[in-house]
């Protein structure tokens, strides 16, 4: 079995680089064939990545974190080529979907069983309209401005980035015309966050779309209205119980595509990596990925 390993050496402050020898070891000792490419940017990972689709790898194994996952996986999509995670970022949500351990050894153990068990599993991805795929969650909003003041920062480390940066963004909260298009109508209001989940985390292990199945061939979304700051405060604790969906601010919808729209000026993130600015349509492609597990 012919599978290459990518590590982004810069992935969570160096830890991928400290582990890239002991989940090699295990990956080859699993495989038979490894490969090890050292890959310090998205451009990077998806060079390597589709290079090995095009020389016929079995698997693309990445270690690193959300953005390195999603960079190869713009290679894997709709091929023979599987893709493996190993956790080794800030925010891990792939990962965390697919039932991985957190820590880069114990879910490298993982993928050296399912390697030598020869395991596979389809997944559902989002695609971009005229753009990329994705594996976890789409946004726009308050939660892709959390986004991008989560990149911003160097410290904290790990979740705890996106709860300061949701604090400081806090203070700019306001909301703005959105229209939601899909199968079963449109829907209009001023919203300050729309959530378009194929998997149900996003921001470090946050269940936005709580109820989302990446095999079910289903977008699930969630729309948080206008709400003042002291009602969105009193709905983030609620978040990480994914008990939001009970607040009268949030509506929640299932669409195989959608069109997001509206004069926002909102800037979409999918797997916490910047897309483009609304409006965009998004569909859900049933099966396109397969993951080692």
């Amino acid at each position: 079995m012919r599978t290459v390993l990518l590590v982004n050496p810069a992935a969570a402050n160096g830890a991928a680089a400290r582990v890239a020898g002991s989940v090699a070891h295990r990956l080859r000792a699993a495989s038979g064939q490894l490969r090890v490419k050292v890959a310090g940017t998205a451009d990077a990972t998806t060079g390597f990545a589709l290079r090995a689709v095009a020389d016929g790898a079995d698997v693309v194994a990445v270690l690193g974190g959300d953005g390195s996952a999603h960079a190869a996986l713009q290679a894997c999509a709709g091929t023979g080529t599987a893709l493996a995670v190993i956790p080794a970022g800030t925010g891990n949500d792939l990962a965390s979907s697919l039932d991985l351990p957190a820590h880069p050894l114990a879910a490298a153990e993982v993928v050296a069983t399912a390697l030598r068990e020869r395991r596979r599993r389809r997944m559902d991805l989002g695609r971009v309209s005229g753009g990329g795929w994705f594996a976890t969650v789409l946004c726009a909003g308050f939660d892709s401005a959390v986004n991008e003041r989560a990149n911003a920062l160097r410290w904290p480390r790990g979740p705890r980035r996106y709860d300061l940066a949701i604090l400081l963004e806090l203070a700019r909260l306001r909301a703005r015309p959105l229209v939601v298009d899909s199968a079963d109508g449109r829907l209009e209001l001023d919203a300050t966050l729309v959530a378009v989940g194929n998997t149900g985390w996003y921001g470090g292990g946050i269940p936005i779309c709580p109820d989302a199945d990446p095999t079910d061939g289903w977008f699930d979304l969630t729309v948080v209205g206008r709400a003042s700051r002291s009602a969105l405060v009193r709905i983030l604790p609620r978040l990480r119980g994914g008990h939001h969906v009970d607040h009268p601010a949030v509506t929640t919808l299932r669409a195989r595509s959608v069109h997001l729209g509206g004069q926002n000026g909102w800037v979409a993130y999918a797997d916490g990596e910047r897309q483009a600015r609304l409006p965009l349509t998004v569909r859900c492609e049933p099966g396109a990925l397969t993951v080692v597990v």
